[in-house]
């Protein structure tokens, strides 16, 4: 019997569901996202991400 780890989203605290979201970094394309904040300006007295787009479903 094996027993099959189920991953969590690097994105958000739920199980992944290779949505492809964490694909593309904002900082280098070529890397798929980790969850780092390397994309969040650091050294400043507070931090903030940009929003582009609000999904309503």
């Amino acid at each position: 019997m094996s027993t099959s780890k189920i991953s969590e989203c690097v994105l958000e605290h739920k199980p992944c569901t290779d949505c492809g979201e964490c694909n593309y970094c904002d900082l280098d394309e070529t890397k798929i996202c980790d969850n780092c904040m390397e994309c969040i300006e650091g050294n400043q007295e507070f931090r903030a991400i940009e929003v582009s787009d609000i999904k309503y479903e």
